[in-house]
This record gives C-alpha cells, structure tokens and sequence, in this order.
C-alpha cells in the first residue's frame, strides 16, 4: 500500500520554535530548532547592547568588528528578526532587540549561577588530615577549633596523635602530620608557617600533701638548690626554668627527674617529688589538679605564646587552608 501526502512546501515560518521573552506579552521572537544559542553569542550580543558600539565591543572580545558583525548577523538569522539598526555613526536597538536584550540577560546570568553552583558543589572538601597536639591541648585549645571546621567541612575525616608538646613543630618539620599545636619557639624555622592561637602562662606548682617538699617550702628563706626540682626534657618551658633558675643565683639546680610530657609533670609534683614549671593551662586541666598548688612571690615567668603551624609550602592546600580559617 503507498501513502501519500500532499505535496505542499511547509512554510519555513511553520517550523520554528516560538519563545516568548521574559516581562513581554505582545512580542514573540522565534528560534529556529537549527541553531541553539551558545553562551558566547548571548555574552556578546549583551555586551554589545550595553556599549552600542561595535569596535569596543569586539576588543573585549578579542576579535575582529567584522567577525563580531558576522556572529551578530548569525544570531539575527537565529531569532528570526533584525535586533540592531546600524549605520556608520550608530548602532540602535530594534523592539525585538530590546526583548531580546532581556532574554539574554537573563540566560547569561542563569548560566552563572548555575556554573556557581557547580563550583560550590565541587569544593565540598573531603580527604584525611592529621594532626598532633599534647594531651592538654586535645582538652583546651582543640576542640573549638574542630568544632568550627567540622561544620563547614564535615566529610573531612580528622586523625589526632597526641604526645609531648615540645616535640609538636618536630612533628610538622618531619611531614608525620599536617599540623600541629605548638609553642611559638625563639628561633621559628624558616619552613614553618605559625598562627597565634593563645597566650600560655607558666607557673611554679609544688605538692600538697605533707612531705619533705612541704617542709623545704615552708622556710622563710627559700634554698632552691636544695629543693628536687622536677623538669620537662626539653622545650619552652625548659629554657624558661633554665632563665628563671639562673636569676636565682643559688648554684646548681637540684634536679630530681625529667620527664617527657607537661601533664607526667604535675603527676609527679602531686605525688611529692619535687617542684616544677609547668603551663597554668595543664594544671586545670589535670586531674590531679587539687593536689598541686601554685608557688606565689618566686619571681617572673616569660609567657609562651600557642599556635597552630604547619609547613609554608602546605599552607595553600585546601585542607589546610580550610583549617586555619576555622582557627582564624
């Protein structure tokens, strides 16, 4: 069986697609279903409503004023409509230019949002960062800080080792881990980015329980070199016992034990061994706080200042970056 149709030439007019453009109830601009418009035509054509001139508009666009005349002519043929009255002294927009000029603003700033939207979908952060902190520090200073990132980046998977403060910038220098909290040393290296979180008070804490320590404290007339003296390995806060020990000018210290760790430290203190320098921050936060206490009138203990760092080639890192931002 053959069908057959009438032979009639379908009208060109037939076939496009009829858009209405936006705030227009009167005005249709037809597409043709040939020729999709593209970003770049829209972009032009707006920059080219706005500056009615074809020279400066063509310059933004890196090309030439007769390729930007071409692709105007392309998109006229596209909508189905003269969009510009041109002449050599100006350039005008027809009615359907103006409807038009709408429209593709408001495609070009759709586009944007949507690309917008796109980016902030892509830097949702995820992945792993280690960091390194004494025992204290998890307590005092960490926590704020994770809290306000893990709110902004929650897919962030956070891996803590804690250990002896004194050997927190060691940790970052040897790349064991991204960051750490650590005291501001004298002598920063070069390789090592820092950002002041706190300023850590010292103090001189003895035992107090009744013991020999008791006893040696109780003299109006102090002999230090006489009382066990008990001492972080190394670190702030042995350089400071060392500056404050010498302005004594009573000999040689008697030192009982070292230790490694601030928080090993009041332990030992509260069980009687001896006195010690120690951060305020980890006496109350230890939990043999009530059997030390603090030493008044024994002279001034420089301050450490506390902070977050890591290496100067990391801080750009996303992760990183993200941190210290939380910290800021």
């Amino acid at each position: 069986m053959n069908l057959s149709y009438p032979s009639h030439r379908i009208a060109k007019s037939d076939i496009f697609a009829l858009l209405r453009c936006v705030f227009c109830n009167d005005l249709q601009i037809r597409f043709t279903l040939e020729m999709p418009m593209d970003q770049k035509s829209l972009n032009m054509f707006v920059h080219l409503s706005q500056t009615l001139h074809f020279g400066k508009t063509a310059q933004a666009f890196h090309m030439s004023p007769s390729t930007l005349s071409r692709a105007i002519q392309r998109i006229e043929q596209s909508v189905g409509s003269e969009l510009l009255l041109r002449d050599n002294r100006s350039v005008v927009l027809t009615e359907a230019g103006k409807k038009f000029q709408q429209y593709a603003q408001q495609q070009v700033e759709q586009w944007q949002a949507f690309k917008k939207s796109l980016d902030e979908t892509q830097q949702v952060l995820t992945g792993k960062l280690s960091i390194y902190c004494s025992v204290t520090a998890a307590y005092s200073h960490l926590p704020p800080l994770l809290e306000r990132f893990r709110q902004q980046h929650p897919l962030v998977e956070i891996m803590l080792t804690t250990g002896d403060a004194s050997d927190a910038l060691e940790q970052v220098q040897n790349k064991s881990v991204d960051f750490a909290i650590a005291a501001n040393p004298e002598s920063l290296p070069r390789s090592v980015y820092f950002q002041h979180l706190a300023t850590i008070p010292l103090a001189v804490i003895a035992p107090t329980m009744s013991c020999k320590v008791q006893q040696q404290l109780q003299s109006d007339i102090l002999s230090w070199s006489d009382i066990p003296i008990i001492l972080p390995e190394h670190g702030p806060a042995r350089k400071r016992f060392d500056l404050w020990y010498r302005k004594k000018q009573q000999g040689k210290a008697n030192i009982y034990a070292t230790v490694s760790g601030h928080e090993a430290l009041v332990s030992m203190v509260a069980l009687g061994c001896g006195v010690g320098i120690v951060p305020q921050v980890v006496v109350e936060n230890s939990p043999v706080k009530d059997r030390v206490q603090y030493l008044n009138d024994v002279g001034e203990i420089e301050p450490f200042e506390l902070g977050v760092c890591c290496l100067n080639q990391s801080k750009a890192q996303p992760l990183i970056k993200a941190f210290f931002d939380a910290a800021a």
